[in-house]
């Protein structure tokens, strides 16, 4: 995981990233998100999209409506449903009457300890798109790609006139993507990386940290480092004998920020899981075993 560059970042400005597209960094920096929560703007002409319009902060609301200027919205897209990405979709609408569109709400069965940020429960889109569905403008075209795993309802969005890929939080160039059971899957995340080192996207543009220039190149380690991971869980397990959760982040992690300690402890407990499914490791209470 990389450390933030340093300051100043370019919070609340309009930066241009490529010809279609801006962006604006949310006042929200943590361990989870970095410098902050980025804003897409997707469009030159009179009707634009906004993707991952971010926490419900007046500041930030104030910058995107700056940004959108004389524009209409055509649509306010998220990834997925995370108080750092959807919640600003409801003022932002209400300001310009658009449609809020995208992944489907989620509704949690229990609300346990969450190692990323919470879920926005009041998140309540006008339109779910399916996988392959479009939204366009009049110089654009975007298109979802369902890509479940850090959560059951994440959804990436393709800009079909320059091969970019907005990845929410799947793919980060800074960090791996926290995995939380129980809606977080990690056989599903894993099925989605499958699917995105399949594609031939030139760039990504994640909600948090740089672009990602090397998309193949850096999805393809991803793969690796999970599977590494699950090696070391396995091998743990058929060596050291029963574990919990907990025991295997000192043995894994070395030199980790304490607080990411939770995240750990939360995407081990997603491999373990996954792991499992698959027949390879069992569990008594919170005692897991190999098989």
């Amino acid at each position: 995981m990389a450390g933030p560059p340093p300051k100043p970042w370019p919070t609340g400005l309009t930066e241009q990233v490529e010809p279609l597209v801006r962006r604006v960094l949310a006042p929200n920096p943590s361990p989870y998100t970095y410098t902050g929560t980025q804003t897409y703007l997707v469009g030159t002409g009179e009707r634009i999209a906004v993707i991952d319009p971010g926490p419900d902060d007046p500041a930030h609301v104030t910058a995107l409506l700056a940004a959108i200027g004389e524009a209409s919205v055509a649509a306010i897209m998220c990834t997925h449903t995370h108080r750092d990405h959807s919640p600003a979709s409801r003022p932002l609408a209400a300001a310009t009457g658009a449609p809020i569109v995208g992944c489907a709400p989620l509704v949690l069965d229990d609300s346990g300890p969450r190692a990323d940020a919470s879920f926005d429960r009041d998140y309540a889109p006008d339109r779910v798109m399916e996988h392959g569905e479009a939204m366009t403008g009049p110089d654009w075209t975007l298109r979802a790609v369902h890509t479940p795993g850090h959560t059951s309802n994440h959804l990436c969005f393709a800009l079909e006139e320059s091969a970019a890929l907005f990845t929410g939080d799947h793919v980060m160039g800074w960090s791996t993507s926290v995995v939380v059971p129980p809606d977080g899957d990690m056989g599903q995340y894993m099925a989605s990386l499958d699917h995105l080192q399949a594609r031939e996207d030139r760039v990504y543009y994640p909600a948090h940290g740089p672009q990602i220039d090397n998309p193949r190149q850096l999805v393809r380690g991803m793969i690796g480092h999970r599977r590494q991971r699950e090696n070391q869980i396995v091998r743990l397990l058929t060596n050291e004998g029963p574990m919990r959760a907990g025991d295997f982040v000192p043995l894994m992690y070395k030199g980790l920020d304490p607080r990411l300690v939770g995240a750990a402890e939360m995407s081990v407990t997603a491999h373990l899981v996954d792991l499992e499914r698959r027949g390879m490791v069992a569990r008594s209470d919170d005692t897991w075993t190999a098989q």
